[in-house]
Order: structure tokens, then sequence, then C-alpha cells
């Protein structure tokens, strides 16, 4: 998108991205800074990822800072909030992207428990944590919203990677337990991007042999985008626009699931 096309929708906003030192946690940063937004960008090992994030977002004459956690522990959590909370006295909107794949697993044959335990503690345990935490925050100062993200692989399964579609749909029990509990003065709605192309996706050994390809021919809109361009679809969940929707899972996947009532 152009940038004269780009919206202003959080000027004088603060908000969290988990995750965004790579990838689409990455675009969402930098589209945030771009509509207006002040960005703390969280990563736990990906620290010249998150520092080339406020780079770019400080190119565009943003205001960023890099924060670390572990969000499998809440203790990381309770630090990062803290720090957060204390370079911004208040926080908007919190974007819970980081997640794990078990993108070295090509079947479920290969399925380990540890891997298990992995994908779990990240995708399930550390969004509850996120959401409880700064969610509790928000209660506090008298609003916010947070958008978790999820996966259209809840609509279909995943037969490489069980584990994953399962903690995806996990995300969705705790959105609307924390969206009825947090009503009316924090939302939290789950937004699920289809297959987007980022680095680590172009990497795949499965992506390299022909899965892309498939996918284009079963997706009516005929391609796969790169993450930039659903940055500002996520962030449309946290705009006045969105004001009354709360508890809903919103996906972008270009008609690949055609999913609905």
């Amino acid at each position: 998108m152009s940038e004269h096309l780009i919206p202003r929708r959080f000027v004088g906003k603060n908000v969290l991205v988990t995750g965004a030192g790579t990838g689409y946690g990455a675009e969402i940063a930098v589209r945030a800074a771009q509509e207006g937004a002040n960005v703390a960008v969280h990563y736990n090992r990906s620290a010249a990822g998150a520092e080339r994030t406020v780079e770019r977002i400080k190119d565009i004459g943003g205001d960023a800072f890099t924060v670390q956690a572990d969000i499998s522990r809440h203790e990381d959590i309770r630090a990062m909030a803290e720090q957060v909370f204390s370079r911004f006295a208040v926080l908007d909107v919190l974007v819970n992207n980081v997640g794990d794949v078990a993108p070295e697993q090509m079947s479920w044959r290969d399925l380990t428990e540890d891997s298990i335990d992995r994908v779990l503690a990240v995708d399930v345990k550390g969004t509850m944590l996120c959401t409880h935490e700064f969610g509790s925050r928000m209660l506090e100062q008298g609003h916010g919203v947070i958008i978790n993200i999820g996966s259209t692989v809840i609509v279909r399964g995943s037969a490489r990677a069980p584990q994953y579609a399962a903690a995806k749909y996990g995300i969705l029990g705790i959105t609307k337990s924390y969206a009825a509990a947090f009503a009316p003065t924090v939302r939290v709605n789950t937004f699920a991007p289809g297959f987007i192309e980022t680095e680590a996706t172009l990497n795949r050994q499965d992506w390299k042999a022909g899965r892309r390809e498939k996918l284009i021919s079963q997706t009516p809109m005929g391609r796969i985008p790169a993450p930039g361009e659903l940055a500002g679809t996520a962030l449309f969940l946290a705009t006045d626009d969105a004001r009354h929707m709360t508890g809903v899972y919103l996906n972008a996947d270009g008609g690949f699931n055609m999913i609905g009532a």
C-alpha cells in the first residue's frame, strides 16, 4: 500500500506487539507506527530482529523501543508489563502475535512430547497470561483493546502439526472468555490470517516442494500475500470502527476456507 493511502488510525496511541522481531509481528508493529502509534516491540530470542523493527519505525519518524520476555513464563510477562507501563503510562492496544508453529515438523508422525509442550506453552499459556496480565491493567486504566493472532488452521485442522491446530483453537476460548470478563471496558478479539509468505514460510521444505502452488490454486483470490498486506487488517480490530466487536474470530484468507453461517 502506498504511504499516502495508509490511514492514521492510531495517532498518539500506545501499542505493544509481541513477537515483533521478525515476520508478521514486525509488519504489524511497523504498520501501527505508520498509523501514528508509539510501539513497544517485544522479542524473546530475536534481539537483532527487534532492533531492526525499531530502526524501521524510527526511520519513518516513529517512536519505538524493545522489550524482552519469554511469554511462557508469568514472571517474564509481569516484568514486561512493568516496563511497558513505566514507559507508556497507558497501553491502548496489545497484539498477541507471538506463536510457535512447530515449523520443523513435516508430519503428525514426527510428533514429540517436547513439541507439544513447547507449542502449548507459547501459543496457549503465553497468550492467556499476556491477555490476563495486560488486560487486568487495561481494566484499571479504563480502556484497551487486545488482538490475539489466531490461524485459519482451526477450520480444517493440521495433519502436519496437530498440536499447532489445537493451540490455535485454544486461543478462541481465551478470546471469548476474557472478552466476557473484561466487557465493556476492554475488547478482546481474534484475528486469523490465512497463509502468508513470511521468510519462515518461504524457507519451509513443504512450501518449496509445491505446497505454495497447490494452495494458490485453491484460493479464490489467486495469491498468497506478504505479511505487510494483512497488518492493517489485524489492526482494524483496535479501531473505533470495530468498537462494537468483542469475542469475535475474524479471518482474512483470500476465500480459502469460505467459513461462516
